[in-house]
């Protein structure tokens, strides 16, 4: 499986935003067994677009981290300043 195509494998079944970024670190992690892992998902929700708030260009961003991201401070927070500018945030 390539790792792009991880969101789109587990995006397959009805469920959470936060479920899928979970499912998609743990699988890095058992797959690949690195040191630390980080999956930052960013998604526009069609419930927030076209129906109730009707809110286009809504996003909601999820994140994981596990092994060395969530336990050395100094790692995660060069991970998140790398993702946020990529990203532009």
């Amino acid at each position: 499986v390539q790792t792009c195509a991880l969101p789109i494998l587990y995006s397959r079944e009805l469920q959470v935003q936060e479920r899928m970024t979970a499912q998609v670190a743990n699988w890095l992690e058992e797959t690949l067994q690195p040191r630390g892992v980080g999956v930052v998902l960013e998604a526009e929700h069609l419930c927030m677009t076209v129906r109730g708030v009707r809110a286009p260009g809504s996003r909601t961003t999820t994140s994981a981290v596990r092994g060395m991201l969530r336990h050395d401070p100094r790692t995660r927070t060069e991970f998140f300043a790398l993702v946020g500018a990529a990203t532009g945030a």
